[in-house]
């Protein structure tokens, strides 16, 4: 598996591996109606290719094919974290959240905060990240759970 840099020729990969990791997440913990307001049906490719040329997010690749992204803003922000639903439970979140610690470390970050979602919260409890708030957010007259959670760390240059 490696990590890489965002390209603008995988926008459509990455798009839909977002709506097929939401449609994955079983309904019982998500419902049909919620995970259709969460990734809605048809993918809005040029929506995706804004939002992914200002993002820059880190693709998880194996073999070619992106099997998971993250995307970390400057502030220490994780916006997205996903993980095909092919490749999940083989590390593939746990190298992307690996990455983008030492990127923020070498940036001089001592944090990192994401809204987690309910699927989401043990896999960044495992990783040291506290929860602080529980958010409901409404997304096409829907409401979403998810956490928000943070860990603290030590960067390089304290």
């Amino acid at each position: 598996m490696k990590i890489i840099e965002y390209s603008s020729s995988r926008v459509k990969e990455i798009a839909d591996l977002f709506y097929d990791s939401v449609h994955a997440i079983d309904s019982s913990i998500y419902s049909d109606k919620q995970k259709d307001a969460w990734a809605p049906m048809p993918i809005d490719y040029g929506k995706w290719a804004r939002r992914l040329e200002n993002k820059k997010p880190y693709m998880a690749v194996i073999k070619g094919e992106i099997v998971g992204f993250i995307e970390l803003d400057a502030d220490g922000h994780i916006d997205c974290a996903y993980v095909s639903p092919k490749f999940q439970s083989i590390g593939v979140a746990t190298h992307l959240l690996n990455h983008v610690i030492s990127v923020a470390k070498g940036l001089g970050l001592n944090q990192l905060y994401v809204e987690a979602s309910i699927v989401a919260k043990p896999f960044f409890e495992k990783g040291g990240f506290v929860v602080e708030k529980e958010n409901r957010i409404v997304r096409h007259n829907t409401v979403l759970v998810n956490y928000g959670m943070r860990v603290k760390f030590y960067s390089r240059s304290t």
